[in-house]
């Protein structure tokens, strides 16, 4: 009889993948079991469809790519044959049972085992239900090296189906649990309190590998860890930071425990939404295959902070900005701007558009004849600030970085064809003042993986002044929206919290002001529905998380 071991390398591959690139995801992960090697480890740990990466949505109900992705799950398990170490790693699996989110475990140069997820997500940003099957019963621990290994799949641990219990009653030792999980804020806490109430009920250590790197409006941030039997923290892994970190394990008894692994601080608030909208503009660019981006900057507040971002994420070579005055801009917009240009090292430009805006006044001059200027009149600004944005693009292969936060795309107070042309917005689920505080805590902190300077870099007065368009003679935001603070809570109430018009008043709002951003709020679903893509901060963003008909009569208190 084999002596069972009492020591258990176990290397996790936290790391960032692209969505159908399976060749260069293999390459990836070949990369990090060599490292792992050199470490000294045991196994590999990858997490959640690694070699398809994830979420890749309808690519699954792809035949060819299916192949790949089984292909290069084979090939990996083929490079195990040398000696070092198994390796589980997720990839989709077409089996007699449907297309599977899978896992294999492999070592020896062949597949020992797999592995399908039977939990399927189907709410906020998931939509597993649609493309995979779920597996048709739980499946027992995979006996690695001597060791029973449980493998639960990310959703495996979050319902109420009891996967780890089973997995603990058939023998497991050990649970490994591969994750795709999205950033919001906060969210590592959630994942603490998950899998502590699963260690709690099945009494077994869990380790909890996720993804990092950004996949469109979603951002991955790593801070893979695990929870000891005893129900402390074992290690933590960093945060938005690619990382192949090897924990030791050492058997006491009948139970595991981790003596060596990484115990990373993880950062709160304003750093982790600023890193992680960072991290989401950086991977949207680059993998994406854009060589760098351009911006209106208007010496406003929304794209200072853009500016910053983009710097941040991809280096001063790599931004563009540019300043469209017209006869409504401030001097204080124009030093601003340029200021702030200045502080971020990057290239910034002036085009002037009272000549496209007073073509179009007088190409439209007969049509509107008899008609007041209004509305129509400020957006023709916008929309030329816009075309001369696509214009830029178009020419020099530039991606425009759209501006407008989520206080403004709420209420639809933003120009379709005009500040919303462009291909990705950093701040898109960002509130106000939300802005404003990350504003203020990058004026104040660089933080890590950041290429651009420290010091002011968004201009004091940019965040002091009152914030306008800068449409009309003498114009403020709060000339048509509440003051920020109360639009703000307003909004949370109505899209993170979905609380009743009486539910918002009760906390001391004004009932017609309530109404009002109510009305507004639902008649801008169609704006809404043609915006650039933008990195999910909060629990309930835009797309993915709120989907809302564009036809829509409902007012909550109305008369029936």
């Amino acid at each position: 009889m084999t002596k069972k071991p009492d020591i258990l390398r176990i290397a996790v591959a936290q790391l960032n993948p692209t969505v159908g690139d399976v060749a260069g995801n293999l390459a990836k992960a070949r990369a990090a079991r060599s490292d792992a090697a050199r470490q000294g480890a045991d196994i590999v740990l990858f997490t959640e469809l690694f070699l398809a990466g994830y979420p890749p949505e309808d690519l699954v109900l792809k035949p060819a790519f299916l192949k790949a992705c089984e292909q290069a799950a084979e090939a990996f398990a083929g490079d195990t044959a040398d000696g070092g170490p198994g390796v589980i790693i997720g990839t989709p699996l077409k089996r007699k049972s449907g297309t599977h989110n899978s896992i294999v475990v492999a070592d020896g140069g062949k597949i020992i085992a797999e592995r399908y997820k039977l939990d399927l997500p189907n709410y906020g940003e998931f939509d597993e239900k649609r493309v995979f099957q779920a597996g048709p019963e739980v499946q027992g621990p995979v006996n690695f090296r001597g060791v029973r290994l449980g493998i639960p799949i990310c959703e495996d641990i979050w319902g109420e189906i009891g996967v780890c219990e089973t997995l603990a009653e058939s023998g497991a030792e050990i649970l490994l649990v591969p994750n795709g999980s999205p950033y919001y804020r906060a969210k590592i806490d959630v994942r603490h309190q998950i899998v502590i109430k699963q260690v709690v009920e099945c009494g077994l250590p869990m380790i909890y590998a996720n993804q990092l790197g950004g996949q469109d409006e979603l951002v991955f941030d790593g801070a893979s860890f695990a929870i000891g039997a005893d129900r402390m923290l074992a290690f933590q892994m960093s945060q938005f930071e690619e990382a192949v970190d090897v924990t030791t394990w050492r058997r006491k008894g009948d139970s595991w425990a981790c003596s060596e692994g990484p115990m990373s601080k993880i950062p709160e608030r304003e750093e982790a939404d600023y890193r992680a909208c960072m991290l989401g503009l950086r991977d949207y660019v680059n993998k994406n295959g854009f060589k760098n981006v351009v911006l209106g900057l208007s010496g406003g507040i929304d794209s200072a902070i853009c500016t910053a971002l983009a710097v941040d994420a991809l280096g001063e070579e790599r931004v563009r900005t540019v300043m469209m005055p017209y006869r409504y801009t401030s001097s204080d917009s124009l030093k601003d701007a340029e200021d702030c240009a200045r502080a971020l090292g990057c290239r910034y430009d002036i085009v002037p558009i009272f000549e496209p805006v007073e073509g179009f006044m007088h190409a439209l001059t007969q049509l509107f004849e008899g008609t007041k200027e209004g509305i129509t009149e400020e957006n023709l600004q916008s929309r030329a600030r816009g075309t001369i944005l696509m214009a830029i693009s178009n020419k020099f292969g530039s991606m425009v970085v759209t501006t407008g936060n989520k206080s403004e795309m709420s209420v639809g107070y933003a120009t379709l064809y005009g500040d919303m042309n462009g291909g990705f917005n950093p701040i898109k689920d960002l509130y106000k003042m939300q802005v404003y505080a990350l504003s203020r805590w990058r004026n104040d902190h660089v933080p890590p993986g950041a290429l651009g300077p420290s010091g002011e870099v968004i201009p004091k007065n940019i965040i002091d002044k009152a914030p306008s368009a800068e449409l009309r003679e003498n114009q403020t935001d709060q000339d048509s929206l509440p003051p920020y603070p109360v639009l703000d809570d307003i909004l949370e109430c109505l899209v993170e919290n979905e609380m009743g018009v009486d539910e918002i008043v009760a906390r001391g709002h004004d009932r017609a002001t309530v109404r009002r951003i109510e009305h507004l709020l639902y008649i801008a679903e169609y704006k809404r529905r043609q915006a650039a893509p933008g990195v999910k901060i909060t629990k309930k963003n835009f797309g993915r998380d709120r989907r809302y008909p564009i036809t829509n009569r409902f007012r909550d208190g109305a008369p029936g």
